[in-house]
């Protein structure tokens, strides 16, 4: 068991509190399709990363831009195969609404259907792609979702599954829980590692 003992927990969503596995799969692989790349190229880039990020890098040749609203807004209405990961509505239920927040590589409008998908709250604070200068591993997602909670970085605790993920955490100088959802524990960076939210407890008493 880990116990966090941070006034607030920043929580990642794709892969993260949401397994959206499937639904990536489709909307990639039916994209990749369409232009020509293979599924297994795009996510062996694209875990953690912006739409666009991942469109500039294996598509130079197309509008990232265009090519990501249009991806993005397409994924918004597909439910299929989105569940909460195990755990994670329990663990959400022990947090008051500013000791939690979603940091994502989603907009937001994807990312509140997601959550309610699968069943999970709404947090006060979300932070999506149109809130950030630049995606993870840039840390200026987390570094604003501290701020709009009015906390200091050290502060909170960031729970992801990426390696960009927990590389925009370092960076923050936050500290990070992976959780084994998307990469075995030995890409994770030799982040503190959980298999799932059942080993996640949440005591911010403990550190005052």
């Amino acid at each position: 068991m880990v116990e966090i003992h941070s006034r607030a927990i920043l929580f990642d969503m794709d892969g993260t509190l949401v397994d959206s596995t499937a639904c990536v799969e489709y909307m990639w692989g039916t994209w990749g399709q369409r232009h020509g790349i293979s599924l297994a190229d795009i996510l062996a880039i694209s875990h953690g990363r912006l739409t666009r990020d991942t469109i500039r890098e294996i598509a130079p040749h197309l509008d990232a831009e265009s090519e990501a609203i249009a991806l993005d807004n397409a994924a918004v209405t597909r439910s299929e195969g989105i569940v909460a990961l195990r755990g994670a509505r329990e663990l959400i239920d022990t947090l008051q609404p500013n000791e939690w927040a979603v940091v994502t590589s989603a907009p937001r409008a994807l990312a509140e259907a997601r959550l309610r998908f699968a069943g999970l709250p709404i947090p006060q604070c979300l932070i999506g792609n149109e809130d950030v200068r630049a995606g993870k591993p840039d840390p200026d997602g987390y570094l604003q979702a501290a701020a709009r909670l009015g906390l200091a970085p050290d502060d909170c605790t960031v729970i992801e599954d990426t390696p960009a993920g927990i590389l925009a955490a370092r960076a923050a100088r936050m500290p990070v829980i992976a959780i084994g959802t998307t990469f075995p524990e030995s890409e994770l960076l030799g982040a503190t590692w959980v298999r799932d939210f059942t080993q996640i407890s949440f005591n911010p008493a403990a550190n005052h």
